[in-house]
């Protein structure tokens, strides 16, 4: 049994004992190649022979799934990913300690991983992404030969009750106020944010060649190592918006209009983390998401009477009923008009 390299790739040889040779791609990654090659060794021993094992060890599980995602996600979708991992481990050795296969799996544990994520006071939306993770990590021992069943399959996720006003946003005199109490390196990208309505990682991965100047959008566009949530699309600019825009870019540092003051990427909690401190200073310390300057677009954009379609295609939402928890904030907005209905 050997590990081996073609060009960037590892690959894990065996020799069975009916004389047959199996090789198996495994991916970039040395490591994961060892892992799976100490597996077989103990499969081997055992008499349980062929070219994968019919119940995985859990850690080259886990390996082969993040060399897997690798090839198909974002690395922060990776990093999220290798966070969930870490998290599910650390609660198996605490509750669970004896399992260390896939068949040693039973519902019960992945129901036990709910509540011990509840009690760490994660999200219910944060658990839900946990659990389908976790199911499709079982999944995927399954379809590697690695496994029979998907002991996750019958858990459900938390039923969140979506509401029809959508979450906070900041009035025009709290916008003010955090601007005000804004550096001169945040300025600039909480004023974006709120007169554009962006999604932080669209922010984030903003480049000058997504800007039009002349035809005054915002491009939301495909790039090699980034793909936006949803469909692409042009964001109009607002004539402070685009004076704030002309004036960033006579500062430029390569190609990013926001970055870290170096021209690199800004690291992934560094605004949030920096929003907390503004918005606290402000008076409004309940504001804690950069989400909220996105729903403060939204939500000003309504107000304004701008047609709810309209902020549909600003914002990038896929389905309309997400637009809809603007509608409230619409003028005219009369729900007490159908008190005395008649026909």
């Amino acid at each position: 049994m050997a590990v081996y390299k073609r060009g960037k790739i590892y690959y894990v040889d065996i020799l069975l004992p009916d004389g047959k040779r199996h090789r198996k791609r495994i991916g970039t990654d040395k490591k994961v190649a060892e892992n799976v090659q100490k597996e077989w060794e103990v499969q081997k021993a055992k008499g349980e022979f062929g070219f994968l094992p019919k119940d995985s060890e859990l850690q080259p599980l886990f390996d082969l799934f993040i060399e897997k995602t690798k090839n198909d996600n974002s690395p922060r979708t990776v990093t999220r990913y290798k966070g969930i991992i870490k998290n599910f481990k650390t609660f198996l050795a605490k509750y669970y300690p004896h399992i260390k296969k896939h068949s040693h799996f039973k519902p019960e544990v992945f129901e036990k991983y709910k509540t011990y994520r509840n009690e760490k006071q994660a999200k219910p939306k944060t658990v839900n992404v946990e659990i389908q993770t976790l199911k499709s990590i079982m999944l995927y021992a399954i379809e590697q030969g690695l496994a029979k069943n998907n002991p996750a399959d019958s858990v459900n996720t938390i039923k969140i009750k979506k509401s029809l006003e959508g979450g906070r946003w900041l009035t025009s005199e709290e916008v003010d106020k955090l601007l005000k109490f804004s550096n001169e390196w945040l300025y600039p990208i909480f004023y974006t944010f709120i007169y554009s309505g962006m999604r932080k990682s669209e922010l984030e991965n903003l480049t000058w060649d997504d800007i039009d100047f002349a035809r005054r959008i915002i491009k939301i566009r495909i790039k090699d190592d980034w793909t936006p949530k949803t469909d692409e699309r042009d964001i109009p600019i607002s004539d402070d918006l685009l004076k704030l825009l002309q004036k960033q870019k006579k500062k430029a540092i390569g190609s990013l209009v926001f970055h870290d003051g170096e021209g690199n990427k800004i690291d992934e909690n560094r605004l949030r983390r920096n929003l907390m401190s503004v918005t606290k200073l402000a008076g409004f310390p309940d504001v804690t998401k950069i989400h909220s300057l996105r729903h403060t677009y939204g939500s000003h954009l309504a107000q304004q009477g701008v047609p709810l379609p309209a902020i549909q295609k600003f914002m990038g939402h896929k389905n309309i009923q997400t637009t809809m928890v603007y509608a409230h904030l619409a003028p005219g907005y009369r729900p007490d008009v159908v008190k005395n209905l008649k026909f």
